[in-house]
């Protein structure tokens, strides 16, 4: 017997359910046939709320700069604040600039340093997200917020359990992020809750100069493709 307190059944679940997987795969589909045709790319993620007078969003231009100029394409979210400024550094490069933009009620809205052919639009994060991690050669990691932590923490999570290759995750911003790392390193590895090589791959810089050289350290000794 239906419960008067839950009035809509299971079925009617289940039917909208199955009607949106069609909408999921459409969107993986897209994401897969477009980013596939993209060479290798480095993806900035940091905060949609930092604004363009900001240390870091000017830092962020520099980065992706130099990151365009050493042969590399971006990838952001495609919004405002550190999104921005990370296309408009790949931009100014001549370099390939991608933006994955998410649909949401406030704070999103496609950045003007995307290349025409290369704005993606998606309404669920997780196809998003999968987008970011296959066709990513490095995170580069500026201050944020739950997002940015969501990618960042993904991404380690995948590299620690196998499910993808290991590629460089650089934290920019010493100030910003050294609190984070000390209780990761105090806490949870003390607790031995994570191992100690989880943590080989995370650098934390403050310069352009300094992710540059790590992500082309790396890819001496690996060689570039999609991670899975």
């Amino acid at each position: 017997m239906r419960s008067e307190k839950h009035p809509k059944g299971w079925n009617e679940i289940k039917t909208n359910d199955s009607w949106a997987i069609f909408k999921i795969m459409g969107e993986f589909v897209n994401g897969f046939e477009r980013m596939s045709k993209i060479g290798p790319c480095v993806s900035i993620f940091g905060s949609a709320r930092t604004k363009e007078e900001d240390p870091y969003y000017k830092l962020s231009v520099s980065i992706a700069k130099s990151i365009a100029e050493a042969g590399y394409g971006i990838i952001t979210g495609g919004g405002p604040g550190i999104m921005e400024a990370g296309n408009r550094g790949a931009s100014l490069a001549g370099g390939t600039s991608v933006g994955l933009n998410i649909d949401l009620p406030f704070e999103q809205h496609d950045n003007p340093y995307i290349d025409n052919d290369k704005s993606l639009d998606f309404d669920y994060f997780f196809v998003r997200k999968v987008m970011f991690v296959k066709y990513s050669q490095g995170f580069v990691v500026m201050p944020g917020g739950f997002g940015t932590l969501d990618e960042l923490f993904e991404a380690i999570t995948l590299i620690q359990t196998h499910k993808i290759g290991k590629f460089p995750i650089i934290l920019v911003g010493s100030e910003f992020w050294t609190g984070l790392m000390d209780w990761v390193k105090g806490t949870m590895l003390k607790m031995g809750n994570i191992s100690p090589e989880d943590l080989n791959l995370i650098k934390i810089v403050d310069t352009e100069v300094e992710v540059v050289e790590i992500i082309d350290s790396f890819y001496k000794g690996h060689t570039m493709s999609p991670n899975f």
